[in-house]
């Protein structure tokens, strides 16, 4: 049998879970002529949950993270090179002879993959008008085309006054619906509800939760009754409550209950043991981690792993706000109705530290 959950990569078909609601709006929203913005915390599944939108849309895409890019004429490569996986560069030729600065554009013979790049030290500015305008060029208003930037928080540290002259661009089209993606919450809040920032309310702004417990139970149990008919439902029911109904969290420990059930099919708790295999997998990978926090983080998360309050007298309250703000924009801290670790199982391993 073919484990049934997958996680570390945008899943779709069978192994997306549920969202039927948030794919129908972002699908409805799509047919409009607007933008839109969405915020979720890491491994929300925010990436996933576009894909099946924009894919179920039928309509042209290109998708670029910016986590990934390394400057201006980065993510001018980066765009024109998604370009031509829709349009062949044999049907647009005549729309690149008006760049003002030629792309080198090669392909890889053994993969057939197209590579673009240009000439270094020229004008940022020029690349980045001249690929925008490209691409809203071979389309029209009723053909438009849907450009994902995921990471878009990281628009701030490419280059100077980059959201500045991407805001001039974006806001002149007409034939492009922009998706614009970020789990950082702070940074992105600041760049789409500050007055101040070029970006002020540039899309309708949508913020991505965790899924809906009944609705996760649901996708669980009908993956795991095959593997486990007779506790099935109270095994999804533990899950979920080890992982807080964190998508990325959830999917990673089912796969691996599954895993143990159909290899030690005799255990008397697979969950546990797969709990004990995820943790002691990560071990060393959590100990560097937990070498780098300096002992006041330290110190915030042996509180949050153990369920004990923040307040104390042995540090300030500003400073406890301020490295949970930090840890919170590096992800390791999450927010929803209280603060919390992001990765249960790195929890696990600071409680088993502790002991």
């Amino acid at each position: 049998m073919e484990n049934p959950f997958k996680f570390g990569t945008i899943v779709e078909a069978e192994y997306f879970t549920d969202r039927v609601e948030e794919v129908a709006y972002i699908g409805q929203f799509l047919k409009s002529a607007n933008h839109l913005v969405l915020i979720s915390p890491r491994r929300f599944g925010k990436s996933s949950l576009v894909a099946k939108a924009v894919k179920e849309s039928g309509r042209k895409h290109i998708t670029v993270n910016l986590q990934q890019v390394t400057s201006v004429s980065d993510l001018s490569a980066k765009l024109l090179r998604e370009f031509f996986k829709v349009h062949p560069m044999s049907r647009v030729r005549h729309l690149i002879k008006h760049f003002r600065i030629i792309p080198t554009v090669s392909t890889n013979p053994a993969t057939g993959s197209m590579d673009v790049s240009f000439q270094p030290d020229v004008d940022d500015t020029v690349l980045i008008e001249d690929v925008l305008h490209l691409i809203e060029q071979a389309h029209s208003e009723k053909d438009r085309i849907i450009v994902v930037l995921d990471e878009f928080q990281e628009i701030r540290d490419i280059a100077p006054k980059l959201d500045r002259q991407l805001r001039s661009i974006m806001q002149e089209q007409k034939h492009i619906n922009y998706v614009l993606l970020g789990s950082q919450e702070s940074m992105m809040t600041d760049i789409f509800e500050n007055k101040k920032s070029p970006f002020y309310h540039f899309g309708e702004l949508m913020r991505l939760g965790k899924l809906p417990r009944e609705d996760f139970h649901r996708y669980l149990s009908e993956r795991l009754e095959n593997a486990f008919p007779k506790t099935y439902d109270e095994l999804s029911d533990r899950i979920l409550d080890y992982t807080g109904c964190h998508p990325y969290y959830s999917q990673q420990l089912a796969a691996n209950v599954w895993q143990m059930g159909v290899l030690q099919s005799g255990a008397n708790d697979p969950m546990a043991l797969a709990i004990d295999h995820i943790v002691k997998s990560h071990g060393l990978d959590y100990e560097r981690l937990w070498m780098r926090f300096n002992r006041t983080n330290r110190w915030i998360l042996q509180r949050l792993a153990s369920g004990k309050p923040l307040q104390s007298s042995e540090y300030r309250t500003s400073t406890v706000y301020s490295a949970l703000k930090r840890m919170q924009k590096d992800g390791y801290v999450i927010y929803s109705d209280r603060y919390e670790l992001e990765d249960p199982f790195f929890k696990q391993w600071i409680l088993e530290e502790m002991d």
